[in-house]
């Protein structure tokens, strides 16, 4: 991404009369962060599910029937909110502006998504899931929940934003294509029968009958399966990245949003799981840090130190552990739908335990071995009657990395409760050789916001050819540190504009990395922290996209619209 960078010395409110459309949008006081983990409260954010034993929904509970436990401690319950408590339908943007705010992005309701994974499902998979979704949706008569639909492919896309018209959905969902996965599984060759005294091109040496004839085929087949393994490692490594892409981005578009967001994942395979297990620890080892994790290791992956497959996925233990922290901090359940139905030949254990793994981590639930997997997505959807949210701040203030188990009691009643059970209690700001920059970039090719950094922002022509960007960033989205008396911020704002065909035609990146004294930083908070971007249109320019990044804890915020009204 090109960029012209400077860091701005002047006082961030010289401009705000300038735009007092944007002054007047932000004067609502925001609620309290959606994030389960932020930088400023430190704030965990547990959603919690309450049946009775037919799975039907236990409303009218209040806090004191919770009692809240990280790693066997009990914890105080900060907030509280009981199911449908935010059922605001979003606000008309003024006109002008362009943002990633919540009350203007939010439907009514928990927001589910309907997610098509190609990359780990076969074409005749998709076909059924397609066809599963079309008619959940056809069966829905009136508006419901709010969904939207996207695909996941060589990356992630949304064909539909949320909406709670069927027939939108339905338009949608028909011009899904199921298609064949970037990277096939590697199938076993054709067993080829070499006749005695013939020349093996493997060997490349005189084949005679004997013994001499059972090495050289032995050598044959060490060389074909070692050549398959490494095609296997390879495909599951490529897997593996494109579907921890998919879950950093679904975080990004979700991450801002209050509440519970449901993902319901039809796939028929999981590269992964999701608490990554150490391959060099014993399971006494593993299950002292993971707590969560009582289930049998998926031996599929434990014994294939030789293959390579193994090494390769320890490789990425680190990202894995740093999209389930993203999901967390998003308020994220996925609720896993195995697109092969009834698997008539025995169920897949490996696959099917990945898939029911990943609900329990997240707090959704599993949907497996079923031939009407739209009632997965039914499943999903009914759950956001029975979804309370509480908020705790954490007694053990060291944030180390290490994994926290969560346990949620009922004080009263005979029910069935279902909850993320535990988090990684990692410090964005602690992370290696961060590339934010990268992260941006993506971010900003995603079709859809990045919510994790809240802002307003007016774009107007200034000369001709020219464009002034203002933007409005809500601080309390913003990471702030401690400095000598006053609070130490480290903001970058981008922005860029676009041709017809999505074309980056030219970025302009303003930084502010400074301490504002008590006063002025309390200013920011209540206002907003406004920055000006001054620009040059080129030839073409059709679309602005804009993106604020907290450079301490890579969380990043866009907005898309016209380049001046």
């Amino acid at each position: 991404m090109s960029s012209r960078n400077r860091i701005i010395p002047i006082y961030l409110f010289a401009v705000i009369m300038a735009v007092p459309a944007i002054v007047h949008a932000q004067g609502t006081t925001p609620e309290v962060p959606s994030f389960t983990i932020r930088a400023n409260t430190r704030m965990v954010m547990v959603d919690v599910v309450v049946t009775d034993k037919k799975g039907q929904p236990i409303t009218g509970l209040k806090a004191e029937d919770f009692t809240m436990e990280e790693n066997g401690k009990k914890q105080k319950i900060a907030t509280f909110l009981p199911p449908g408590a935010d059922q605001k339908a979003p606000q008309p943007l003024p006109a002008g502006l362009l943002t990633n705010r919540p009350e203007y992005l939010k439907p009514a309701g928990v927001p589910t998504v309907l997610l098509l994974d190609a990359n780990n499902s076969h074409f005749l998979d998709q076909a059924y899931g397609r066809g599963q979704m079309l008619k959940y949706v056809l069966e829905q008569s009136e508006a419901g929940a709010p969904m939207a639909v996207m695909t996941l492919t060589d990356r992630l896309r949304v064909l539909q934003d949320f909406t709670s018209d069927p027939k939108i959905l339905t338009t949608a969902i028909r011009k899904l294509q199921p298609q064949e996965p970037i990277l096939q599984s590697m199938s076993a060759p054709a067993q080829t029968n070499v006749e005695p005294g013939l020349r093996s091109s493997s060997a490349n040496v005189p084949v005679s009958p004997g013994g001499q004839f059972a090495e050289l085929v032995a050598i044959s087949q060490a060389q074909v399966e070692s050549f398959q393994n490494q095609a296997a490692g390879y495909a599951l490594e490529r897997r593996t990245l494109i579907t921890i892409q998919a879950m950093r981005d679904l975080s990004r578009a979700l991450g801002g949003l209050p509440g519970r967001k449901n993902v319901v994942w039809l796939t028929a395979d999981f590269p992964f799981d999701l608490i990554p297990e150490d391959t060099n620890k014993s399971d006494a080892e593993v299950l002292a840090d993971l707590p969560s994790m009582a289930n049998v290791r998926n031996d599929a992956i434990n014994n294939a130190a030789g293959n390579g497959l193994s090494q390769q996925r320890a490789l990425h233990n680190q990202e894995i552990r740093q999209a389930q922290f993203a999901l967390a901090s998003s308020g994220i359940a996925v609720y896993p739908v195995d697109m092969r139905g009834i698997m008539a030949s025995g169920i897949d254990v490996n696959s099917t335990s990945s898939l029911q793994e990943l609900a329990k981590e997240t707090g959704g639930k599993a949907y497996v071995n079923q031939n009407e997997i739209k009632n997965g997505i039914a499943l999903a959807v009914s759950d956001e009657k029975a979804s309370y949210e509480l908020g705790y701040y954490p007694e053990n203030k060291k944030w180390d990395g290490k994994f926290r188990s969560l346990k949620v009691k009922l004080d009263q009643g005979d029910r069935e409760i279902r909850y993320r059970k535990g988090y990684f209690a990692l410090d964005p700001a602690q992370v290696k050789n961060p590339n934010f920059e990268s992260d941006v970039a993506e971010a900003m090719e995603f079709h859809a916001p990045a919510t994790q950094v809240s802002f307003m922002a007016q774009a107007k022509p200034t000369d001709p050819g020219k464009v002034r960007v203002v933007f409005l960033v809500d601080a309390h989205t913003l990471s702030a540190d401690d400095s000598g008396g006053g609070k130490k911020m480290n903001v970058s704002l981008y922005a860029s504009a676009y041709n017809a065909n999505g074309k980056n035609l030219g970025t302009r990146t303003i930084k502010v990395d400074r301490v504002f004294d008590s006063a002025t930083y309390q200013q920011i908070l209540d206002k907003g922290m406004m920055v000006p971007i001054d620009m040059e249109l080129p030839a073409g320019a059709k679309q602005l996209r804009l993106a604020v990044l907290d450079n301490k804890t890579g969380s990043i915020g866009t907005a898309t619209g016209a380049p001046g009204n």
